[in-house]
């Protein structure tokens, strides 16, 4: 593994440098991230072996990195922070006020990737990055290199600078945003490798936003224009114990749709109204999704009942009324925003990879806080469907929109009926980056003394519970196939319960809202389990399959979802989808691609009583399941635009 990683490389990066590694241990206390009743078992309790999800990391790990660091040499990202240091001569290079980010998430990425598989050369190569960073960082903490550079003189021509001054541009300039990423970051990096060398670049930069942005007279009394800071400084809260960064991202939230005494952003920033009384989401969807995310967390943290009735609300709306069968979010091009109710064009949809991203990152938080399995039926809608979708099969190539029709003509400014090796602005590929090493974390949670199994990918877990531990080991072919073995070993036997997720598709739910609706569902709860071997009939409680029970070595737990090819269709308040069907099965949305369709594409229409067989693999397309029937190929709508540029749509005319 990591084959990239040559000498040269890191060579390159240390003399550029010229400066040593530290290695000092974090001397605050860690608070964990006790609010939440419910916790993710760790990345580094999971040894993922799965075959679908496996090789998806390993190729982020072995070539998007790779040809992402390559990319950000090429554009400047590392000479922007040794410019902004005085090491290089220059003027700013890239195009966005935001590329310092991109560098922050590989840096994340990276930092989970050698858990599993320990590498000192990745580990070296992290250490020379932060050294990089460090450099551009200003005495006081401030950090965000296209200003240090030339404050006159932004990489984007809509950031407004009048005199050049810190803060003054806050809707546009991302300075905050830069810092959130970089919060971000430097948690998940110390976490991975119990280095402290960037979360101390990060505390410093915090230590400055705190005495900077607050209520107090002498501070400026404003709120970030793209939201993440607050997501950010909450993890540095999480992990140092310190109040204070709570505290300021509880007044970026609460400070969000108040005038005071400077003009609003608008709804394109979510900053119209107050939070606690947004009930529509509305503007740039990624913006929105990393808001909700702070404010789940302020909910837990603080146990405030008006930001969870707010975000309870708005996550009402988005499933009810906004959101893709791919789980997909942000209908429209023009702001990457959220469209109005029911407005979801499929030819023209965006539906940002970054959004996809954010949106797991919100009802993950919402799992956590309240326990129900539908955020995780969103969850893995997303993930199979729109999420993935972003990253080529190869690992080399992105969609920024993630549309669901292509005339293979049809551009947005980032691309939309082809992908791309990379984009003039590269927060989809670096979001990919450092989310996809980080998906073993979302398998299980668990409570006090109980175990949450959420998604289905064969692994093999230590899980810590508050009177035992336990290794649990999963087998399956999920998403192809819907049977799961579950090995329970305990170290010694003890009563606990563990609730198995029934995925929503099991229960002729698309969506826990009635958005889309099956035309042909399956009859009532027709899953079936077997402990140790004996057939157990169990109830569903809040989308969970509850075993309550004494166990042992060798317990094994048998389930079986059907996996029948579904049709799907949607409220007719979509006025694009009405009279069209879309193919499901199991966790997958179907297309059909042009090229498997080539002498009839245009003229494919569904009756509802085709026979559908299921075929295994494609040349090019690596282990998947294909659809056929007597007329056409349906493939996995995340496995699109892989075969060069064609003609795609998921939602087909009904005969």
């Amino acid at each position: 593994m990591y084959k990239w990683l040559s000498c040269f490389w890191i060579l390159f990066l240390l003399v550029s440098c010229n400066l040593k590694e530290t290695s000092r241990q974090l001397g605050e206390s860690s608070v964990g991230n006790s609010e939440y009743p419910i916790q993710p078992v760790n990345i580094q309790q999971v040894q993922l072996t799965d075959a679908f999800w496996l090789p998806i990391i390993e190729k982020v790990q072995e070539q998007t990195i790779a040809f992402a660091i390559k990319k950000c040499k090429e554009e400047g990202r590392f000479d922007n922070f040794l410019i902004a240091g005085g090491q290089l001569e220059g003027a700013t290079r890239g195009t966005m006020p935001f590329d310092d980010t991109d560098v922050y998430k590989i840096i994340e990425g990276a930092s989970n990737s050698p858990i599993s598989a320990p590498n000192p050369q990745l580990n070296q190569l992290l250490d020379s990055l932060i050294q990089i960073i460090k450099v551009g960082q200003e005495k006081d903490g401030y950090l965000t290199t296209w200003r240090t550079i030339n404050p006159g003189k932004p990489p984007a021509n809509w950031v407004q600078v009048k005199e050049g001054k810190r803060w003054e541009s806050l809707n546009m300039s991302h300075e905050l945003y830069n810092a959130g990423h970089l919060y971000e970051a430097a948690v998940v990096h110390y976490k991975a490798t119990g280095k402290r060398d960037f979360l101390d670049i990060a505390l410093k930069n915090a230590n400055l936003m705190v005495k900077t942005f607050g209520a107090e007279q002498n501070q400026i009394q404003t709120v970030p224009g793209h939201q993440i800071i607050e997501t950010g400084l909450l993890k540095l809260y999480q992990i140092t114990g310190e109040v204070a960064y709570k505290d300021l991202a509880k007044f970026f939230l609460d400070n969000r749709g108040v005038a005071r005494d400077r003009k609003l952003f608008g709804a394109y920033s979510q900053d119209h109204l107050p939070v606690t009384q947004q009930k529509e989401v509305v503007g740039h969807a990624v913006r929105a999704v990393y808001m909700y995310a702070a404010m789940t967390d302020i909910a837990a943290i603080m146990k405030d009942t008006s930001y969870l009735r707010a975000v309870d609300t708005l996550w009402q709306n988005m499933v009810e009324k906004k959101m893709y069968i791919t789980g997909g979010i942000g209908a429209k091009h023009d702001g990457e925003a959220f469209g109005a109710n029911y407005e979801l064009p499929n030819l023209t949809a965006y539906n940002e990879t970054c959004a996809a991203i954010g949106d797991v990152y919100w009802n993950h938080r919402l799992h956590n806080l309240k326990g129900k399995a539908h955020y995780f039926d969103i969850i893995e809608r997303t993930l199979y469907n729109g999420l993935i979708s972003g990253i080529s099969l190869d690992g080399k190539q992105f969609f920024y929109p993630n549309p669901l029709e292509s005339d293979g003509l049809y551009q947005f400014n980032q691309g939309a009926c082809t992908r791309k090796d990379w984009f003039v602005c590269s927060c989809c590929p670096t979001n990919l980056i450092r989310f996809i090493p980080s998906i073993p974390g979302l398998l299980y949670s668990k409570g006090a003394n109980e175990l949450f199994v959420n998604l289905y990918a064969s692994n093999s877990a230590t899980i810590n519970l508050k009177s035992t531990e336990l290794n649990v080991v999963q087998e399956t072919n999920y998403p192809w196939d819907g049977t799961i073995r579950f090995t329970v070993n305990t170290a010694k036997p003890y009563t606990f319960p563990i609730h198995f997720r029934v995925p929503g598709w099991a229960q002729n739910q698309v969506l826990p809202s009635g958005l889309y609706q099956y035309e042909n569902p399956n009859p009532s709860f027709p899953i079936k389990i077997k402990v140790n071997g004996k057939a157990t009939a169990i109830d569903s409680k809040e989308g969970y399959l509850s075993l309550d029970r004494r166990w042992a070595n060798n317990d094994v737990i048998e389930i079986e979802f059907p996996m029948d090819v579904k049709l799907v269709k949607t409220n007719t308040r979509v006025v694009e989808n009405r009279g069209k069907v879309a193919l499901e099965r199991g966790p997958i949305v179907y297309a059909i691609e042009e090229v498997d369709n080539q002498n009839n594409f245009e003229d494919i229409a569904i009756s509802g009583i085709e026979e559908f067989t299921i075929k295994s693999g494609e040349e090019h397309l690596g282990s998947i399941n294909l659809i056929e029937t007597a007329t056409f190929t349906a493939i996995p709508y995340y496995s699109w635009s892989n075969r060069g540029v064609n003609k795609m749509k998921v939602w087909i005319d009904k005969k």
